[in-house]
């Protein structure tokens, strides 16, 4: 009768021969150093000399500047073309200036309107006179004429257009998207100068017209029609408006009670 294969028992061979291969690894590690323990002799100076020189030569073969925000990248003029966000301490080299440079999707800056209030020496060239001795009327069909003291604007009900002031307009260059004009009373030297909100509007005398607006930007606005009705807004006061009111000078106003809807009439 054929003997059966004791599976018992070969199973505890194979777990002797584990137990054993399991106790010679274990005596094999406690009998080599651990990497931790391990001691090493300093570095010789001569040697420590040729590692700092070797890391300074390829650190500056990989990067040769850091930016810890943000990339942009710039014609020759120093108008700005590109700009990309970097993380904190991220290396740029000159593969990676190179690549921004003629990536399309990298992000174009689009130009934008700065706020007046952060504009800082800004400049507005005359560029020429636009209109020549026209009237302004309000919505109401006021004219605007000069008080009695002939220092203020304001508004009244002609029967004669004759007896309401004649306007030029004067227009500037400018960087942004609005047009910058002057109004001056024809055929003098008076300018109309912006003030606070509520404020009468001043005529402001000057020997010319200025050739180049710096500073004296009361006496610009931004003019902008819309259907038939035109509006005068302050470069220097921004949102505020030429308005007229009943029984009050020419004022400067963000609008209602205010009208600051404003008509052009040319002859």
């Amino acid at each position: 009768m054929a003997q059966v294969p004791d599976l018992f028992e070969d199973l505890k061979n194979c777990y002797s021969e584990n137990e054993e291969y399991s106790s010679k690894i274990d005596q094999l590690s406690l009998n080599q150093k651990s990497f931790y323990d391990a001691c090493y002799d300093p570095l010789p100076k001569d040697r420590m000399d040729q590692f700092l020189s070797l890391s300074t030569s390829e650190t500056s073969k990989t990067s040769q500047l850091t930016y810890k925000e943000s990339m942009v990248v710039v014609s020759a003029s120093g108008k700005i073309l590109k700009k990309r966000r970097l993380s904190f301490n991220q290396f740029i080299t000159n593969d990676d200036l190179e690549t921004i440079a003629n990536d399309p999707e990298e992000e174009i800056l689009q130009p934008t309107s700065v706020p007046y209030s952060f504009q800082g020496n800004v400049s507005y060239p005359f560029m020429r006179v636009l209109k020549r001795h026209f009237i302004l009327d309000d919505s109401l069909h006021q004219s605007i004429i000069r008080d009695t003291s002939g220092r203020f604007l304001v508004a009244a009900t002609l029967h004669d257009r004759d007896q309401a002031v004649k306007f030029d307009m004067g227009g500037y260059k400018s960087d942004d998207l609005k047009f910058p004009v002057t109004l001056r009373i024809s055929d003098t030297r008076l300018f109309l100068s912006a003030q606070k909100e509520g404020e009468p509007v001043l005529l402001k005398e000057m020997p010319e017209t200025p050739k180049t607006i710096t500073d004296e930007t009361n006496l610009l606005f931004f003019w902008e029609s819309k259907g038939s009705m035109d509006y005068f807004e302050s470069v220097a006061h921004p949102k505020l408006f030429i308005a007229t009111k009943e029984e009050y000078q020419v004022h400067m106003a963000s609008g209602h009670p205010s009208i600051i809807d404003l008509q052009i009439l040319e002859n």
